[in-house]
């Protein structure tokens, strides 16, 4: 073998040879985990929870870094152009990965093709709610206030294009009504205003409004589970409320930029099972009235994928103009 052939192998060796010995010491600094949506909502409730017990797991620290806006558009966006090296993740949820892409006309990021689908998280139930001293005390008052004064009434969401926007176009093409929307960056200011008497309603997730709810400073009306929920026995689900469309849980996940180096996914995907079958973990995501629900990396590509098409269809279903 002349002198070049064994040079040329010898670098072909070290390339082969050198992403597994890198991912092999992953990880070696603390990762960061981005939440696309303002502190308090139910995406950064879930992922500071899970970044606790999955730093323990992985011996970093994993450091929540919140970048709200456009729906949950801002914070994607952002970590689909890091690197691929495993030291940033993202919360990947139903609003930014599958109700986000469908509502814009041009989508700033492909929610698969983009990313690095590694594992769910939780599926959360929604939740509907109102001010604890509202004049609204069940979903018919709404829908019957919102009749006599079609576009008075007005509901905050998280941003424009996100789940819980869609579940107010989706509440108004269901009952009939027109309802105005205001858009948040993120559900916690919009939950503040509602508390304030800013505006009307609000279509949030469990985790995020949980402890209003036990606290008497918000009202529940109506939740999005398959049976009433344990902690609201008297709240009905959509379902049972004549809302039947709207009575699906919505799933969150971590995710990281595409491409990420396959030993480091294997990594990652082993420590979250093992972070999701922490007690304490599971009893933290449960007292959120949410399910732990780990799924492979390739299984919850499946997820992201299904869902896609199904809020693609329900955008289209319910006539919703695209942004």
């Amino acid at each position: 073998m002349t002198h070049v052939k064994k040079t040329l192998l010898a670098v072909a060796l070290c390339a082969a040879t050198a992403p597994a010995a890198w991912a092999a010491g992953y990880p070696e600094r603390p990762v960061r985990l981005i939440v696309p949506y303002a502190v308090g909502g139910a995406t950064d409730v879930i992922g500071r929870v899970v970044a606790r017990y999955l730093g323990e797991e992985l011996g970093q620290s994993v450091v929540v870094e919140n970048k709200p806006g456009a729906g949950g558009s801002t914070g994607s966006l952002h970590a689909s152009k890091q690197p691929a090296d495993g030291y940033t993740l993202v919360m990947m949820v139903e609003s930014s990965h599958a109700v986000n892409p469908n509502v814009y006309a041009k989508p700033a990021y492909d929610p698969v093709k983009d990313f690095t689908p590694i594992s769910n998280i939780a599926n959360v139930p929604g939740v509907m709610v109102v001010g604890f001293e509202s004049a609204y005390k069940s979903v018919r008052d709404v829908v019957e206030a919102a009749r006599k004064a079609p576009g008075k009434l007005n509901y905050g969401s998280s941003g424009n294009g996100g789940y819980s926007h869609l579940s107010g176009a989706l509440f108004g093409n269901t009952t009939g009504t027109q309802i105005t929307h205001v858009p948040y960056k993120g559900l916690g200011p919009a939950l503040n205003d509602l508390m304030a008497k800013q505006i009307d309603v609000v279509f949030d997730n469990m985790p995020s409004s949980g402890g209003l709810i036990a606290g008497k400073q918000l009202r529940a009306l109506a939740v999005s589970s398959p049976r009433r929920l344990a902690s609201l026995p008297d709240v009905p689900t959509y379902a049972e409320a004549g809302l039947k469309p709207m009575n699906e849980m919505s799933w969150y996940g971590i995710g990281a930029p595409a491409n990420l180096d396959p030993a480091i996914l294997a990594r990652l995907s082993a420590a979250l099972k093992k972070t999701l079958q922490n007690p304490e973990l599971v009893k933290t995501i449960e007292q959120q009235s949410a399910i732990v629900d780990y799924q492979t990396p390739q299984q919850f590509k499946e997820t992201v994928e299904r869902s896609n098409k199904a809020w693609a269809r329900l955008v289209k279903d319910i006539g919703f103009e695209k942004m």
